[in-house]
């Protein structure tokens, strides 16, 4: 069986060896076909998971275009929420971090990539379909690969 988009992205994001042991979890790789298998009582926990799994790998992205640890924290968040039972668990693992994503947003400076893979994980936060979601994902597999993760540095004087 092929890789899912879901899958690829993941891939993507998480392309280092080391990050994604550190990240991705059978589950978690999995998330997109579960859902796909979910029984009706579990589809809403089994959508989050696949949402949570884009976001991670978004962030993923957005952390490695600017070396950014605030985005490094929010990951942490999301991983902590993929080992959730529920949909309650979940929303209690993304209130106890609610004060990382403040952080995020206060101390973003980003550029037009950051911005565009940023406008994506919006997206992901706001999707309320399996439609919407697969829009993103696809979205983020064309972004993915012309992202530019060169840290050439300018002085500032």
């Amino acid at each position: 069986m092929p890789n899912s988009p879901y899958q690829r992205l993941l891939e993507l994001a998480f392309a280092d060896p080391a990050a994604a042991a550190q990240y991705l979890t059978p589950a978690t790789r999995e998330a997109y076909h579960v859902f796909g298998q979910a029984a009706p009582a579990d589809v809403a926990y089994r959508f989050e998971r696949v949402r949570l799994g884009v976001a991670l790998a978004l962030l993923r992205l957005l952390a490695e275009l600017g070396d950014m640890e605030e985005a490094r924290h929010v990951l942490d968040v999301l991983k902590n929420a993929l080992q959730a039972p529920s949909v309650a668990g979940i929303d209690k693992a993304m209130q106890k971090g609610a004060t990382t994503f403040d952080r995020l947003y206060a101390n973003l400076y980003v550029n037009e990539d950051g911005e565009q893979v940023l406008h994506l994980f919006e997206r992901t936060l706001d999707a309320d379909t399996q439609r919407l979601m697969d829009d993103v994902i696809r979205e983020a597999l064309e972004l993915a690969p012309t992202l530019d993760f060169s840290r050439e540095e300018e002085d500032e004087d």
